[in-house]
């Protein structure tokens, strides 16, 4: 953080929202809409209320009763629009947050750049790999700031877990291990396909989706069961924590992917895995093993992300780090006593030491604010956010290499520079999928693929 930023912090939490929009005045305030008022767009509405010099000014949702409570919660000045594009054709929006269901992220996150708006988005940001490159063409060519909502880039114990493991605290960082673990049994059943709600527009909620009879299973929440609209947990919850090997390391992507599972545990009509393991190595010599439970007794959320180096281990969240030193064994111990033949010297008695030091720092909360203000702050400065759309498209685009091993059932080999698979053409060919009429044309227009 800069020295400038961190004066301007703790100037802001001198003043209370009122007196700071009196010091401001309405000129320097953000105007923002909403474009999806589900489970993380609520949490958006709070956390953007908290910033005392934001109007949240539009909601627009394909659910009218969203609609309403969007604008209920956003306050008076907030106006509801049933159609994103009518939001993003108001001259009162000069920046959205896009909470739709995953299919929509890009699309609506290409069409605001166009409008001259900037873009928080929510992750996972693609629903497939050639979705990121042409978001981040976007962004460029329209000159926006585009904030990826991997909120832990912005957390305040990130850069003192960074300065650790670049300093070679836990030594060589040779692996990772991710783990999530959801207990949502016995699944959400089997309902029949049927009409959707009259205040749902169910045409506009699939957009550039296939065309598909509607099922209370695959609209509002529960889309992110179903392949058309999701890559399920290893792009959801996946994204989060493998964020933090391209923080950590740098790297633009894997060498090689391998993942295997599928919905072993619940009993209903979803498609995406219940279970899942991915195995990712990179260049710089080491792997991550990314591991996801839908049908576990398990800590929501899962335990986040641990390197193992050779002093040592770090696990390393949204909410805080925690290094877990190992022992320094003698060389003369490592042989157990009873292996030694007769004659022979038998171990010392010195105690193991610690390679490394322990260390704990976080808050325990999530860094949701820190990651709103530091969106906030780039909009006027316009210099680039923590959780760039380029450092967003590359995190995800290792997701879904994952998903598309798993579904061919064979390894991936991914060549980063090129955004190209290596010697594999059916695979390649999951790199994009056709958007439905008229989105496909949409997408021609903007010009960005």
């Amino acid at each position: 953080m800069s020295e400038q930023t961190a004066t301007r912090r703790g100037f802001l939490g001198a003043v209370t929202a009122a007196s700071y929009g009196r010091i401001l005045g309405a000129n320097d305030r953000v105007q923002i809409g909403l474009a999806g008022y589900g489970l993380i767009g609520g949490y958006h509405v709070g956390t953007f209320k908290r910033q005392p010099d934001v109007d949240l000014v539009a909601v627009a949702d394909v659910y009218q009763p969203r609609v309403e409570a969007g604008v209920a919660a956003c306050g008076p000045q907030a106006k509801g629009y049933s159609d994103f594009r009518k939001m993003l054709d108001s001259k009162d929006v000069q920046a959205v947050i896009v909470a739709t269901p995953d299919h929509w992220h890009a699309l609506v996150t290409m069409m605001a750049c166009a409008a001259g708006k900037d873009v928080y988005v929510e992750k996972p940001m693609t629903l497939f790999v050639k979705e990121g490159r042409w978001m981040v063409n976007a962004a460029r060519k329209h000159k926006r700031i585009v904030q990826v909502g991997t909120q832990a880039r912005s957390a305040a114990h990130i850069p003192e877990a960074m300065s650790l493991f670049k300093s070679g605290h836990i030594g060589k960082v040779h692996s990772v291990r991710i783990g999530t673990a959801r207990n949502i049994m016995p699944g959400f059943g089997r309902p029949p396909d049927g009409t959707p709600p009259p205040n749902l527009d169910y045409d506009l909620w699939l957009g550039p989706a296939p065309k598909r009879t509607y099922n209370p299973n695959r609209a509002l929440y529960n889309f992110r069961w179903f392949w058309d609209y999701s890559g399920g947990q290893m792009t959801n919850l996946g994204a989060h924590d493998l964020d933090f090997v391209y923080l950590f390391w740098g790297v633009k992507g894997p060498k090689t992917v391998y993942s295997c599972g599928g919905r072993f545990a619940l009993d209903d009509n979803g498609e995406t895995p219940d279970t899942q393991d991915a195995l990712l190595e990179y260049p710089g010599g080491f792997t991550a093993a990314v591991m996801i439970r839908e049908a576990s007794a398990g800590r929501r959320g899962g335990g986040g992300t641990e390197l193992f180096g050779t002093k040592g281990s770090m696990t390393v969240g949204r909410s805080g780090f925690q290094v877990n030193p190992d022992r320094r064994i003698p060389a003369e111990r490592q042989i157990p006593a009873w292996s030694n033949p007769p004659g022979h010297p038998q171990p010392a008695d010195v105690p193991p030491a610690p390679w490394t030091e322990e260390r704990k720092a976080g808050t325990g909360k999530e860094p949701m604010d820190l990651h709103a203000r530091n969106f906030l702050d780039c909009i006027k400065s316009r210099q680039r956010p923590n959780a760039d759309v380029e450092d967003g498209h590359l995190v995800t685009t290792a997701c879904h290499l994952a998903n598309i091993s798993l579904r061919l059932g064979r390894p991936i080999r991914w060549d980063a520079e090129k955004e190209e698979i290596i010697g594999d053409r059916e695979a390649s060919g999951w790199l994009v999928r056709p958007y439905r009429k008229p989105w496909d044309e949409v997408l021609r227009s903007l010009k960005v693929t």
